[in-house]
């Protein structure tokens, strides 16, 4: 951001979205998104994912979680592969979600060491393994 009248922007954009106003924060966001703003892609790819305030749309959705996630925004990580893992937007993919889950672990989300641990527990779209499900509850602190 390269002034104060972006920064009272993107807070304006921001307070939309926690607000529930959806039309006005896709409005506000959607120029930070283009501009390559990872929190404002995030939140832009939720409204398109889920039709809050715009159309839904499955293109753009995936298109900025991913570029959110490649940026290293570790909840739209999460997101994206939330999506792989569940055919959200995108072909079902568990190597897909497995690697952006592993990325969002790393940066410490507790809900991603889960997902992980539960998807070797299950055996879903990974080998079954036990160990590997115990060692990530673990460091999910279960």
């Amino acid at each position: 951001m390269n002034d104060a009248a972006d920064i009272v922007d993107f807070n304006s954009a921001m307070a939309a979205f926690e607000s529930k106003h959806f039309s006005t924060a896709i409005q506000l966001l959607s120029p930070f998104a283009e501009k390559g703003n990872a929190d404002a892609q995030h939140r832009c790819a939720i409204m398109f994912q889920n039709g809050l305030g715009v159309a839904p749309n499955e293109d753009k959705a995936v298109e900025y979680m991913t570029a959110a996630a490649e940026q290293g925004h570790a909840v739209a990580q999460h997101g994206l592969g939330f999506m792989y893992m569940e055919g959200e937007c995108v072909e079902k993919n568990a190597e897909e979600a497995i690697k952006w889950f592993l990325k969002a672990a790393d940066q410490g989300m507790v809900g991603s060491m889960t997902t992980i641990a539960m998807m070797y527990e299950q055996g879903n779209g990974v080998e079954k393994d036990e160990a590997l499900a115990k060692e990530w509850y673990a460091k999910a602190g279960f």
